[in-house]
């Protein structure tokens, strides 16, 4: 926890400012904040697995999820207004940076076949996001005592104004982006 955020401050920040020739310490990006979400839509017909989920997400990120209720009523989807249809939390601080080190060098190398992370999922803001397909590489989770594989996003907010700062603030910070 303490590493990586030692590590951009010693490293990263240096790094960044002398490749895009800030003029001020402040113009350097940083990691403002990462978002984990859980959509299950299947928690309409059994309530317990709100329950499942927001236990499973609070042992991997070690904080408290937040239920996210329906919007809109939908009937294509049987759904309606103020419905439980997913999970999220979201992290700052130590806590940012104990999971994303947990995240860069436990679980993604855990997934099978894992060639690195897509370089192409920024959002044109300087954030970037990706997906996940299942919970169990990450080594807070045990098999047996899941109800079900559910995949969950992940959301990295910078402070980067273009793509290419955000990524090479997430590269400096260890993220394996594939080549």
């Amino acid at each position: 926890m303490a590493r990586l955020k030692d590590m951009y401050k010693n490293e990263v920040a240096p790094a960044l400012m002398k490749k895009f020739n800030y003029k001020s310490p402040m113009q350097i990006p940083k990691l403002d904040r990462v978002v984990i979400n859980v959509a299950c839509g299947d928690a309409k017909d059994n309530s317990k697995v709100i329950d499942s989920v927001m236990n499973d997400l609070a042992l991997i990120s070690g904080q408290k999820p937040v239920v996210c209720r329906a919007r809109k009523s939908v009937a294509n989807f049987k759904v309606r207004q103020g419905m439980p249809i997913g999970v999220k939390v979201t992290l700052r601080g130590d806590k940012m940076y104990e999971f994303i080190d947990r995240l860069f060098n436990f679980a993604l190398p855990r997934v099978r076949d894992f060639r690195g992370i897509s370089a192409d999922s920024f959002d044109g803001r300087g954030n970037y996001s990706f997906g996940l397909k299942e919970q169990l590489i990450f080594p807070e989770i045990e098999y047996d005592k899941i109800d079900k594989i559910r995949g969950m996003d992940i959301m990295f907010v910078t402070t980067a104004v273009r793509d290419e700062e955000a990524k090479e603030l997430l590269a400096l910070m260890g993220a394996p982006f594939a080549r």
